[in-house]
């Protein structure tokens, strides 16, 4: 029964899925749009909203816990510096999906993630 398990396990072990979706979160907050599949999407959407409302707070602590979280010093730099001041107004929703169709090799379904401008 899965009773109460949330989240996608994706047929990867905890610990290649976490560190999968902290590097997918890094490349969108980075080149702020990336194509992935819809469930990778779907998965890392709240994960990327988080970062960027702890970058709003502009505390240390929050800034921890986003070079935490983040891999890159750089990306946690521009999330403070660039990303949450474009986003100061804005309640939360930071991105957005658009499916691109079935990927050719497999027909997994595709998606551009992307930040709202």
């Amino acid at each position: 029964m899965r009773h109460r398990v949330a989240g996608r396990s994706l047929s990867r072990p905890s610990g290649h899925r976490k560190a999968m979706f902290r590097n997918l979160v890094t490349n969108l907050l980075d080149y702020e749009k990336i194509t992935t599949t819809e469930a990778k999407a779907k998965e890392i959407r709240g994960m990327a909203d988080k970062m960027i409302t702890l970058g709003k707070s502009g505390n240390l602590i929050s800034r921890r816990q986003v070079l935490g979280f983040i891999y890159d010093k750089r990306v946690t730099d521009k999330v403070f510096n660039d990303l949450a001041p474009r986003f100061a107004e804005r309640p939360g929703g930071y991105t957005r999906i658009t499916k691109l169709g079935p990927r050719q090799g497999d027909g997994a379904s595709m998606v551009k993630l992307e930040l709202v401008t």
